[in-house]
């Protein structure tokens, strides 16, 4: 209870991670609530093609006469949930990875590490749009193709912070009285690398939204889902008619973008040691 205490009050002591978390919370309980809140279907054609806001709809028409407020309801979950679960098994994947490599050195970490190198050559957005249009492209393709490319970067940061740990004093304690290495890794070197990971993977999220959206701009997204970058490409051919079609889900993306990036330096702030005696 100490520490998350103390982790709080080191946490809200920046302002702008602070507002950026109350700004997250909120769209996380959009993406939640909303679709009971505001059941219209985003897919239904409730009025006449592009119509602007603040008229009979509050956010306006796109250009199939769908309601572009419950577009973007709906897509909060939809963009939330493929950035959440892809930074999940990013996270799961480069931590393994990184913490055989990191613990074990030797051949291992060599046959790993260059394995991760080959995935760092290709760039992730371009390898993305190679996986999801080798498959089809629905949201599980779409998640697993943000994941494959992002989990590298995880497994670089986990295999440092093993290393630095792995010939600790209380690690050659752990080996002396028996412990068996999965108990080591997991139960003792595990806890005291996480930090770094989590503000790495909270960052993660960030990247992989701009990462769907980039996907859904260029036809590349689940076409029976809405999501923001789903929005966005829909309204990139009327841009010079109806320029708050795109507008309206990009400041969408970048106002929650802006916030996990201030939650992950808050995070940085609160679980680095170095900045405990501050």
């Amino acid at each position: 209870m100490n520490k998350i205490l103390d982790f709080w009050r080191r946490f809200r002591q920046n302002r702008a991670a602070v507002g950026g978390a109350a700004v997250l919370l909120i769209v996380l309980l959009v993406a939640a609530f909303g679709p009971w809140l505001y059941p219209t279907d985003p897919f239904d054609m409730v009025g006449r093609p592009i119509s602007a806001p603040f008229g009979k709809f509050p956010l306006g028409t796109d250009i199939s006469g769908r309601d572009i407020l419950a577009g973007l309801i709906h897509g909060a979950r939809v963009s939330l949930l493929i950035g959440i679960v892809a930074s999940l098994c990013a996270t799961v994947i480069g931590v393994t990875l990184g913490a055989l490599a990191g613990y074990y050195g030797g051949l291992i970490d060599d046959l790993l590490m260059r394995s991760t190198e080959f995935f760092l050559t290709i760039p992730s957005f371009v390898l993305a749009v190679v996986i999801v249009a080798i498959f089809s492209p629905t949201v599980v393709t779409v998640t697993t193709a943000i994941a494959v490319v992002s989990w590298p970067s995880v497994a670089r940061l986990a295999r440092a912070e093993f290393i630095a740990q792995r010939d600790r004093e209380y690690v050659q304690a752990c080996r002396a009285m028996g412990m068996a290495d999965w108990q080591i890794v997991l139960l003792q070197i595990l806890p005291n690398a996480l930090p770094p990971v989590i503000v790495v993977g909270s960052l993660m999220v960030a990247t992989a939204i701009l990462t769907e959206s980039g996907l859904s701009f260029l036809g590349l997204g689940d076409p029976n889902v809405v999501s923001w970058g789903y929005m966005i490409g829909v309204a990139r051919t009327v841009l010079r008619l109806a320029w708050w079609m795109a507008a309206i889900p990009g400041v969408t993306i970048l106002i929650t973008v802006l916030a996990i990036n201030l939650v992950g330096e808050g995070l940085n702030d609160a679980l680095n040691p170095r900045l405990k005696q501050r």
